[in-house]
């Protein structure tokens, strides 16, 4: 059990004293009715009128709110810090997630001898394919049922869920002399830098020259295609069901909303959000929204 007093510690937040002998037994949402004295969650700025409903409990929040309610919440334990939703996350990272394990082989994984990693410093699941010339840093994880292809690199501390293939070939298709399309060979690869984080099912192709580039600390959600040759920008986030196809470049801190679509060899500058399902025909500039089908750039009011 965690007593309130180690959050406190740990979040060096020493503004409140009273209830640091309080168990904290649960994880819960503020709108939870279930949310009582043994329970531990966080409020921002925007919602702290919510506050006031709960019974009793322990809840993260701003410095600024925390100053202005503490009189009118006395049922509560409150812990101010700079940003509630990030203390949250460090919290339930340190004391309530499963921590990963290193140096875990599953028995049923297929590993080529030339493949280069510390067997020590990975954690790779059951039924795992990984091919030949393949190149892994330290603290990786590979989830059950996920093929990775001849001469992949991947950083360190990256993390690939399940049913994952990664370094495929693409569709990339040439009209011979009969009128009968032959594939493309692709000699490529793909690259993931440091702290790349791969969902399940996902698809990330070779490139036919070079690399397939995902930077450092990009995001890629569940049931994402990243095709051949595409290069992604660091702190970019590719989330669920996106297609990204070939030869497509994006820039950095990019967020790439869920069932969007981006047309080959297009270019999405820093700083750029593609919207909810948007189907994006021309390049889309730096610092930019765009949205609908065929995107078009959205102006906030």
């Amino acid at each position: 059990m965690i007593r309130l007093e180690e959050i406190r510690s740990f979040l060096q937040s020493g503004s409140e004293s009273s209830g640091n002998d309080q168990q904290i037994t649960q994880i819960r949402s503020l709108d939870d009715a279930d949310f009582g004295v043994a329970s531990l969650g966080w409020c921002s700025d925007k919602n702290k009128e919510n506050l006031i409903a709960l019974k009793g409990g322990n809840v993260i929040v701003s410095i600024p709110v925390f100053t202005e309610m503490k009189e009118q919440l006395p049922q509560l334990h409150l812990i101010p810090v700079e940003k509630p939703r990030s203390a949250f996350l460090k919290v339930l990272q340190e004391f309530f997630a499963d921590k990963k394990t290193f140096g875990f082989v599953h028995p049923t994984a297929v590993i080529d001898p030339s493949v280069k990693f510390n067997p020590d410093t990975v954690h790779i699941g059951a039924n795992v394919f990984i091919d030949k010339n393949c190149v892994f840093g330290n603290r990786v994880t590979i989830g059950a049922n996920t093929v990775i292809h001849a001469s992949t690199e991947i950083g360190d501390d990256c993390t690939l869920g399940s049913n994952n293939t990664i370094g495929g070939v693409g569709f990339g298709y040439e009209m011979n002399e009969e009128n009968a399309y032959e594939l493309m060979p692709h000699i490529g690869n793909v690259v993931l830098r440091n702290r790349v984080e791969i969902g399940n099912n996902v698809c990330i192709d070779r490139a036919v020259l070079g690399s397939t580039l995902l930077e450092e600390n990009v995001k890629v959600d569940n049931l994402v295609h990243i095709a051949h040759g595409v290069k992604i920008g660091k702190n970019s986030l590719i989330i669920a069901n996106a297609m990204v196809a070939g030869s497509v470049e994006i820039g950095e801190n990019v967020w790439v909303s869920p069932s969007s679509s981006i047309r080959q060899k297009l270019q999405v500058a820093d700083n750029s959000l593609v919207g909810l399902g948007a189907v994006v025909v021309k390049n889309v500039a730096e610092g930019s929204i765009v949205a609908g089908n065929p995107a078009k750039p959205f102006e906030k009011k």
